[in-house]
């Protein structure tokens, strides 16, 4: 790619090519460039960042490109809470909030700036815009951000320079960055967990991001089933690129690995090579999120049969699914327990399999032996927003153990996974796996499920089916 490297085919640059490469160029400053909408939003979760951390010093860092081979980079995604509190997607950034006087900060941002023309480093160097792509300026950066903006390749350097300042960094992003300062592990945990227990309640602004995300993955869904018969001439890996190429045409990628499951594969909670065969007759377990623009991402899941009607053996397991599902909507509200909707999913799976002569009851002492867990295998859902498992390290006591604010988004996606060697179920139940899931905004008096656009039950599913199909 650059000169320079080991086995390149030039052994250097001319004097001629070098002042050639340097000028005619046009200035393509943009100045016409207005505040992020999300600007001010950001801005004041940096507020509530502040407030919890008077007198300290903060680096978040954005995280940097990693080379998968040789001059082939992996798909960059920087850090959640990055862009969390900043708005900003770029890489090799960082926010820093410095602390003042009177226990507020002032914040500025590490940008990788604009390559200049007057060396050869804008066409030869490891992140060339020739190579890369144009990136933003400072100045354009500080317009759009609403945040003063620096070099990012003097940033170890600004920040070894203060000494005496407590402070804290988010660790496992930026190597350089870390480096430079000085910071106990414990308390750089405390960052972390504040910068997740902080993206919990979405405000107006995230809640609009993850509607248009859910809606873009209700199209991918739709996608699919039209596809469906194309599936079945070829695998599991038509339907994986069927929905990839909505999250591409209308997101920035998928939010996590597609899990397109057919057959025995739906019983494996992860599956994600996605290279086997579509038959008739067999389920199809479509676990699928769209990834917006902003990385704001859907997380939903539909079981559906491949030949677009349900088995007797296969509707009584997506039956049973659905009602778990139902009583878990029912206990998402405003002040009820997190735990409150897996629970009461999973009493009703454990009920079911007691009632199936699956599990011995009675279905109470099941439940607290989490006997259900052989056939459900996972808990009941999540928090969803820029990760698909978002808030991962929040505090435990404001996540799990916690309580359901408006302004929450997480999943509700029980499932019955019944493995295909399992001699303690009958043979007909072998190999069938089911999971239903939907994203679900806590309100003020309840709940919305975001992803209604899709059907959930049997019968419309089936419908659904052959309205696509035809």
């Amino acid at each position: 790619m650059a000169t320079g490297r080991k086995n390149g085919v030039y052994s250097g640059i001319s004097a001629e090519l070098s002042a050639s490469m340097r000028t005619g160029w046009a200035d393509t400053e943009r100045r016409d460039l207005t505040p992020d909408p999300q600007a001010p939003y950001a801005a004041a979760r940096r507020s509530a960042l502040s407030a919890c951390f008077p007198g300290e010093r903060l680096v978040v860092p954005s995280g940097n490109l990693k080379v998968r081979s040789n001059d082939d980079p992996y798909p960059f995604r920087p850090y959640s809470g990055y862009v969390h509190m900043t708005g900003d997607r770029a890489r090799d950034g960082a926010l820093v909030l410095e602390p003042r006087a009177d226990g507020g900060h002032d914040a500025y941002c590490y940008q990788l700036p604009r390559d200049s023309r007057t060396d050869d480093e804008f066409w030869t160097g490891p992140s060339a815009e020739l190579w890369m792509g144009r990136r933003a300026s400072l100045a354009e950066a500080e317009r759009v951000l609403g945040l003063p903006c620096r070099d990012v390749r003097a940033a170890a350097d600004d920040l070894a320079a203060v000494r005496g300042v407590p402070t804290r960094i988010v660790r496992g992003i930026d190597p350089a960055l870390e480096s430079a300062v000085d910071t106990d592990a414990e308390r750089d945990a405390a960052l972390e967990e504040a910068l997740c227990d902080l993206r919990a309640v979405k405000d107006d602004w995230e809640i609009g991001e993850l509607r248009a995300a859910v809606d873009a993955t209700v199209r991918g869904f739709t996608d699919v089933v039209g596809e469906l018969s194309r599936a079945v001439a070829t695998s599991e890996r038509w339907i994986e690129g069927t929905f990839f190429r909505r999250a591409r045409l209308e997101g920035n990628a998928v939010g996590y690995g597609t899990i397109a499951a057919a057959g025995e594969h739906a019983t494996i909670m992860h599956w994600t090579d996605n290279d086997g065969p579509v038959r008739p007759g067999d389920l199809l377990l479509l676990d699928a999120g769209v990834e917006g623009r902003t990385l704001y991402t859907a997380d939903v899941t539909r079981t559906l049969p491949v030949s677009g009607t349900f088995t007797p053996v296969q509707r009584q397991v997506y039956d049973a699914v659905h009602a778990a599902q139902e009583a878990g909507f029912a206990a998402v509200r405003p002040g009820a327990a997190y735990r409150d909707f897996h629970e009461a999913a999973q009493r009703h799976l454990a009920e079911q399999l007691v009632a199936w002569g699956f599990v011995e009851g009675p279905a109470e002492r099941a439940y607290e032996l989490g006997l259900q867990r052989r056939f459900t295998m996972a808990g009941t859902g999540h928090m969803l927003g820029l990760d698909v498992h978002d808030c991962a390290q929040a505090r435990t006591e404001a996540y799990v153990d916690g309580v359901l604010e408006p302004g929450m988004v997480l999943t509700v996606e029980p499932g019955l996974y019944f493995q295909p060697d399992d001699l303690t179920v009958p043979e007909e139940w072998r190999g069938i796996g089911v999971r239903i899931e939907d994203d679900l905004l806590v309100t003020a008096d309840g709940h919305e499920n975001l992803s209604a656009g899709l059907p959930r039950s049997a019968d419309e599913v089936e419908a659904w089916m052959a309205r696509c199909a035809g």
